[in-house]
């Protein structure tokens, strides 16, 4: 009896520890976009820039029947790629909006009063509602607005990184 107990109790905590484990694996994912700021681009003044945004429409190909809901937006980050050792310092604000075919544009992140001399920020997050029908839709699209304190002197590359969190539909 003893036996037969300890294997339910055994199979139990495999069961639950694989399922979360499965569940923190499908249920957050990524999209990054690429945000060119060229030595032209004028301080004090808001620039836009967009990009088709890579990755989860690999995944889900766009599918409105993935089998995701209640999306959300979990992490935003925006670090330097090139010019090697750059820094965030020029950035005065950044805003990230998404929006897909034939949905509205949102925001999902933002930062103001930039001051770092770090090669990557944490933006603030907008949760102000669901993006099921952004995320799950095609052609998703990233919109980068940002205001630089001063131009910069080489071309900056930078990558806009959003994580999503999920529920799966059951």
């Amino acid at each position: 009896m003893k036996n037969i107990f300890s294997a339910a109790i055994i199979a139990s905590a495999a069961l639950v520890s694989c399922g979360t484990v499965q569940s923190v694996i499908q249920n957050t994912f990524p999209y990054t976009a690429n945000v060119l700021v060229s030595t032209g681009v004028p301080a004090n003044k808001e620039v836009s820039s967009t990009a088709t945004a890579t990755n989860v429409q690999t995944w889900f190909g766009g599918n409105n029947n993935a089998q995701i809901k209640d999306v959300r937006i979990a992490d935003a980050k925006i670090s330097v790629v090139s010019p090697t050792g750059g820094n965030l310092s020029s950035l005065k604000s950044v805003k990230v909006y998404i929006s897909s075919t034939g949905t509205n544009e949102r925001l999902v992140a933002s930062r103001s009063d930039i001051s770092t001399n770090s090669s990557s920020l944490n933006l603030d997050l907008n949760n102000a509602g669901f993006l099921d029908e952004v995320v799950k839709s095609t052609g998703v699209t990233v919109r980068t607005v940002y205001e630089l304190k001063n131009q910069t002197t080489s071309d900056m590359n930078l990558k806009v990184a959003l994580n999503f969190s999920s529920v799966p539909v059951r």
